[in-house]
């Protein structure tokens, strides 16, 4: 899958159905939206899990294209930070150690 043309994708569909492409704030809402349905659907162990987490992922694609972010690269600088930092178990929780 190519990260990048999937985000052109996903606005392209919304321009073409006349949903919103200029309202930042609601695709943060809608996305909340979103990730609470996936909640439920794992909660209850609904069959449609895999759709809501499709639907996640759509508006998170969508917003990054919105604001000119190429998810891809962002996603690997991150997990680059990730891999290397370095982590301490305080009352059973991993914490991040400022080194």
């Amino acid at each position: 899958m190519d990260i990048k043309k999937t985000q052109e994708e996903i606005i392209q569909n919304k321009i073409n159905h006349g949903f919103n492409t200029t309202d930042i704030a609601k695709e943060f809402c809608l996305l909340y939206g979103e990730v609470g349905e996936a909640y439920e659907a794992y909660r209850k162990k609904k069959d449609d899990l895999g759709g809501e987490l499709a639907d996640v992922a759509i508006y998170l694609l969508g917003i990054s294209e919105l604001l000119g972010f190429d998810l891809e690269k962002e996603i690997k600088d991150k997990m680059e930070i990730n891999k290397n930092r370095v982590y301490k178990k305080v009352d059973g929780v991993n914490v991040k150690v400022d080194i």
